[in-house]
């Protein structure tokens, strides 16, 4: 397995400093109560304590610290091939209002930029969307043809900076790229300035939705707001049927500097090869750092290790790098649709809002997110309201992406237990470093022995919805590949929708 010089440790993290906000120890009343303190959560308290509304920000770890942190932050309205997915299954009229919103976000954020002066590493690029093989090309010439039809700059060309042929792609020119944290962190910094109350390692836990409505943390504090937003990523509560329209994956990334003069000066993307997305950073000196994403897989399947050494085998073989000096990864979740969920938790709902789904694309989704709902919460209605609203239906479109994923559930819950995916019949078979299922008194325990030797063992039952976890062998990780929710080998809750940890167990007898 290849070994990194910042194990798990994403760029945009290990270039910023670590954040100091309190935690919840008292009782808040605020008008906004927002959720989840990413890209969608602190631009959406971004955009209200700009209109004079009182906001609490509260995050269960540290602000833009989770799938925000490990982004490979693009800013672009190039979403793969969406524009003719789009038009084909909702209408041209539906694309050309998902690339007008899309294109508002990206020029919010190069506003955002010049206003506040914000040193976040913008670098306007081209995007591009390739395939290598001849027979993808039709692909190609009708996203081409989508995309100009909703008003993109769009354009077929055969011609990349990769150091290999491609056979076609979509460019769409002036988009952008930027260090995440560095820009959300100043948005976080502007909100402190304007009186927002911040907070850290606080989980909700508890969500009454009267009016006004409360919501209760794991500590027992109360936060009192007229208006919730629930920007958690994966919602912590489903009263919207969501859980059922939510499909998480989790990708890997791996980084290595490349000189300057190796640049392709862009950002690629092919669905080939089960993904693989390209872009570069500023580093200091002569250098720039590549950034390589891929190896999409469903949380808690298959070894995490075994990808990750396929996707930095595929960069030293295209790119004149050496091992990679960074590896992180990061989890997003598709709709049944395609199109993200932002606007009324469910039907009945008047002041609590949701915002998710961003099926890889939060740097612009999440930007959208936080003028829409902000916009909604002062009662105004964009034009792509109705678009992102989540209480929307279209049966045929997502017919057969909703069977799908309820079918994959069903087979985890069921199939899981008579055979776990990552199972051994006794302690004595774990290496150090590994962790297993296993059976122990009529119970399962995940099981996980630390490179010391020493044996920690919690329920193997995810607090969610009951699903059984999966050891994640390169995060070394407990994780559910139902919804996407993940733990540390203490059991300590990683990544939602779970909010209560495994709990622990005796260590099973070898």
């Amino acid at each position: 397995m290849t070994l990194f010089a910042h194990d798990d440790e994403s760029y945009w993290m290990s270039t910023t400093g670590t954040t100091t906000y309190p935690r919840l120890t008292t009782d808040v009343e605020v008008d906004v109560a927002v959720v989840g303190a990413g890209i969608a959560g602190v631009c959406t308290a971004f955009q209200l304590a700009r209109s004079g509304r009182s906001v609490a920000l509260i995050e269960a770890d540290r602000v833009v610290a989770g799938t925000t942190g490990y982004t490979t932050a693009k800013i672009t309205v190039q979403h793969s091939l969406i524009y003719d997915r789009l038009r084909s299954s909702l209408g041209a009229a539906t694309s050309e209002l998902y690339a007008r919103s899309q294109l508002d976000a990206l020029a919010h954020v190069a506003a955002l930029v010049d206003e506040l002066g914000i040193d976040c590493d913008l670098e306007r690029l081209p995007a591009y969307t390739y395939v290598t093989d001849e027979e993808g090309v039709p692909q190609i010439r009708a996203e081409v043809a989508a995309a100009v039809e909703a008003g993109l700059p769009a354009t077929l060309v055969t011609g990349t900076g990769l150091p290999y042929e491609v056979a076609a792609a979509i460019r769409v020119d002036d988009q952008a790229q930027f260090h995440p944290r560095r820009f959300l962190l100043a948005l976080v910094d502007d909100l402190a300035a304007r009186g927002a109350q911040i907070f850290e390692r606080t989980r909700v836990v508890g969500l009454d939705e009267g009016d006004p409505c409360r919501l209760t943390t794991e500590t027992g504090s109360t936060v009192t707001a007229g208006h919730v937003v629930v920007a958690t990523h994966y919602p912590v509560f489903d009263r919207a049927g969501l859980f059922a329209r939510l499909k998480p994956h989790r990708e890997l990334v791996v980084a290595a500097a490349i000189p300057a003069g190796a640049d392709p000066g862009g950002m690629y993307l092919t669905t080939e090869g089960n993904t693989r997305s390209v872009r570069t950073a500023p580093l200091d000196g002569d250098d720039r750092l590549l950034i390589v994403t891929g190896e999409s897989f469903t949380p808690g399947t298959g070894s995490v290790a075994d990808r990750f050494d396929r996707l930095a085998d595929w960069t030293r073989q295209r790119f004149p790098v050496g091992e990679p000096s960074y590896r992180w990864a990061a989890q997003d979740n598709d709709t049944t649709d395609g199109v993200p969920y932002v606007g009324r938790f469910h039907p009945g709902s008047r002041r609590v809002w949701v915002a998710t789904g961003f099926g890889g694309w939060g740097m612009t989704n999440g930007v959208l997110a936080g003028r829409l709902l902000a916009a909604r919460i002062h009662g105004e209605e964009p034009p792509w309201t109705d678009l992102y609203d989540p209480v929307r239906l279209h049966p045929k479109a997502e017919a057969g992406a909703l069977l799908r994923n309820n079918l994959t559930v069903g087979k985890h819950f069921v199939g899981d237990r008579i055979r776990p995916p990552s199972h051994a019949d006794s302690v004595a078979d774990l290496a150090p470093g590994s962790g297993a299922v296993i059976r122990s008194k009529g119970r399962r325990c995940a099981v996980y022995r630390d490179p010391a030797g020493d044996l920690h063992a919690v329920s193997a039952t995810c607090t969610h919805l009951g699903c059984l976890v999966a050891f994640n062998d390169a995060e070394r990780s407990w994780d559910c590949p139902c919804h996407g929710s993940r733990f540390g080998v203490d059991g300590a809750v990683l990544h939602g929708p779970a909010t209560r940890p495994l709990e622990a167990r005796e260590v099973p007898d070898a």
